[in-house]
């Protein structure tokens, strides 16, 4: 090996080593605002501008990096000598010595920048995963906004009277102030039934042969949306579970673990429905059923 060979390819390594320094900053800066663009929902143009500009600087400066800051090669060693003789272990640890300083800095500034860069890249990468994953459901699952004194309402905000739904119909209510919200529209929904019923077995229904079920199958969570009036069934139309109105809500065909929860309701002095008290078990798939 050469003195020649150790050199950088550039003629002015220290203006190169701050090039090099600019565009890994660049690309820092790049991913960062990537992470930002991603997750306050920036216009579109702007992720693929920050990405693409970020991984732009950053290669372009490892590869200047390689191309003018390195030792340049060929290295040829020759392959029958075995050991160097002393006099090239002196001129090769002389010239180690004196390059050695300035290639230790070098490498401290530029890797402690090219680390940076791709720190931030690595932290932002996992935005998309941690964004695209929506809200944690916290207690969603196992609570719901039901409770004494709300009113039940169907999806136009109106409050449902014993005299809108005849023998034998459905309706789908929430909680008053959330029928239009996603809040309420996904573990709030209730199916209120006016029943053809002689004689009941469930428990809490009011006069009239009105009872109020979660609309969540307790299968995979499907909307319960279809009643047999007939049997007396309502159906869940993804796996064909039925649950038999006049017993609690108690599967009787399909894959559904345990009847739907019900909701104590009443009616106030006009005749509008309100809810008695929240559901007392968690609604939606048996998963989610408390201990």
């Amino acid at each position: 090996m050469t003195d020649a060979h150790l050199e950088p390819l550039s003629r002015h390594p220290r203006h190169m080593e701050r090039v090099i320094t600019g565009l890994f900053f660049v690309g820092l800066v790049a991913f960062g605002l990537f992470g930002a663009a991603y997750w306050q929902n920036w216009a579109a143009w702007t992720l693929g501008a920050t990405l693409g500009v970020g991984m732009v600087a950053v290669g372009a400066g490892m590869t200047a990096w390689g191309k003018y800051l390195m030792p340049r090669g060929p290295f040829v060693e020759e392959r029958h000598v075995l050991a160097s003789a002393p006099e090239d272990l002196e001129r090769f640890t002389n010239a180690i010595v004196a390059r050695g300083g300035i290639e230790v800095r070098r490498r401290k500034v530029l890797g402690g920048m090219l680390g940076a860069g791709m720190g931030v890249f690595g932290v932002v990468a996992i935005f998309p995963l941690l964004r695209s994953l929506g809200p944690l459901p916290g207690t969603t699952l196992q609570t719901t906004n039901w409770k004494r004194g709300t009113y039940l309402v169907d999806q136009a905000g109106r409050r449902i009277h014993v005299g809108d739904l005849g023998v034998g119909s459905i309706v789908t209510v929430f909680p008053e102030g959330l029928e239009n919200t996603d809040e309420g529209q996904a573990v709030d929904q209730t199916i209120l039934i006016h029943a053809e019923a002689s004689s009941w077995t469930t428990p809490d229904t009011t006069p009239g042969g009105f009872v109020a079920y979660s609309k969540l199958c307790t299968h995979a969570g499907c909307p319960v949306g279809l009643y047999e009036r007939g049997l007396q069934y309502l159906v869940c139309p993804c796996h064909q579970s039925m649950f038999e109105v006049l017993e609690g809500a108690t599967p009787v065909f399909g894959p559904a673990p345990r009847p739907l929860p019900q909701l104590p309701i009443s009616t106030d002095a006009a005749g509008y429905f309100y809810a008695l008290a929240g559901y007392d078990q968690a609604v939606g798939p048996g998963f989610w059923e408390r201990s």
